[in-house]
């Protein structure tokens, strides 16, 4: 429900010169202001389409796909507002999830076996059809929202031990394992590099080892000399893996090792590659210990729900928020006005001849009206809000 992406489109109108052939040219059209960020009508048509690609994606056809399709769009605007509340307030609590990332990715491009940044880029377009920066702009908001409703709801949902043993004893069957290791990872880089080049990056490997081994932090480690820099920036941290994911030689190494081992340098295409066993599950009956978090987060998510809407109808109400007539939030807030109250100052949603002569005469590719607001990410422009506009109010001290 909250790991919605939000894209902000930027209409730039066309040169002068191509512009004389068409009498009308249709611009952007914002759907709602959120405080200091805007929802367009091609955000909307966008999720649209992602819900019909994903329904079809599931063998969904005929009049069952119009059905599915037409209830998901009914909710897309409510789901955009959403999604940006939730971001603003992640931001307003000062919460980076930029190490998160890093390692999601990191698991993404070793369990997609694709150790190459710029391929793994491009696996990444090839299979989302997004730009790699777009995915990974979603990937951050999705976690931020996450920390944000596991801040502000989760953590003040208490469930009792008793329950979580009851539930472990009841479902013990759900909490078996396959064997699996967590890792992470050095690479010293010998991609076009001189035969001398190559024997110095590995005398370079091997001593890392050895100051690893005699205990310095591998995190340290990895982060200042690590070539693979998605990874680095989280200490080196790969994450789980499990049998078949990985070369035989290298699988066979790690799933031998123990908590703690360091691995000596493997010679691979793209350099020497150092693992560390960060933690190992062996395969079989997880014990209560090491699924007692999960099992909070299954019973954590029912209580969740409800709380989740009370959080997000307050940020409404605290909220700068307008709604274009012709456009619908299923999440309204009862009371809050959020009719659009400047629309006499927008600018119009065409250009005509004229408006193009205009700008070839002042030498302008295109023309941001006075009195608006430019959104930073996009360069999308959105009337300014009043002088007295509200803000969401300080979060409650805790």
């Amino acid at each position: 429900m909250f790991c919605r992406f939000v894209v902000l489109i930027a209409t730039i109108l066309p040169a002068a010169s191509a512009a004389d052939s068409v009498n009308v040219k249709v611009v952007e059209e914002i759907a709602a202001k959120v405080n200091g960020d805007i929802i367009t009508r091609g955000d909307l048509e966008k999720k649209r389409a992602e819900v019909e690609a994903e329904a079809k994606r599931q063998g969904i056809t005929g009049a069952r796909l119009n059905e599915v399709v037409r209830e998901e769009s009914a909710n897309a605007l409510r789901e955009k507002i959403d999604t940006l509340l939730l971001v603003q307030k992640g931001k307003d609590l000062n919460i980076n999830v930029d190490s998160e990332v890093t390692k999601r990715l990191a698991e993404i491009q070793v369990q997609q076996k694709q150790p190459d940044p710029d391929k793994f880029r491009q696996f990444i377009t090839e299979q989302t059809g997004m730009p790699f920066e777009d995915f990974k702009q979603q990937m951050k908001d999705q976690i931020l929202t996450q920390r944000v409703i596991g801040e502000e709801v989760a953590r003040r949902i208490s469930v009792p031990e008793s329950e979580m043993q009851k539930y472990y004893d009841e479902h013990k069957k759900e909490f078996v394992r396959e064997e699996q290791v967590f890792l992470s990872q050095i690479l010293i880089s010998t991609e076009g590099k001189s035969p001398e080049q190559v024997a110095a990056a590995e005398k370079k490997a091997k001593d890392l080892v050895a100051r690893a081994r005699k205990g310095e932090k591998f995190s340290d480690l990895a982060r200042d000399n690590s070539d693979e820099p998605e990874t680095a920036k989280n200490g080196g941290y790969v994450g789980s893996m499990k049998r078949g994911l990985m070369e035989k030689a290298i699988e066979d190494t790690v799933f031998k090792a123990k908590k703690g081992d360091i691995t000596d340098p493997f010679k691979r295409p793209q350099g020497f590659l150092i693992l560390k066993v960060e933690e190992r599950y062996e395969a079989g009956q997880a014990s209560f210990e090491e699924v007692k978090n999960e099992i909070q987060d299954r019973l954590v998510q029912p209580k969740m729900e409800p709380k989740v809407r009370e959080l997000l109808s307050r940020l409404r109400e605290e909220a700068f928020l307008e709604i274009k007539d012709g456009y619908v939030d299923s999440g309204a807030v009862p009371g809050k006005d959020t009719r659009w109250k400047d629309v006499a100052t927008l600018k119009p949603q065409t250009t005509t001849k004229e408006e193009v002569a205009a700008r070839r005469k002042k030498k302008l590719l295109w023309v941001i009206p006075m009195g608006t607001a430019k959104n930073t990410k996009t360069g999308a422009s959105s009337p300014a809000p009043p002088a007295q506009t509200p803000v969401p109010a300080a979060p409650a001290a805790k």
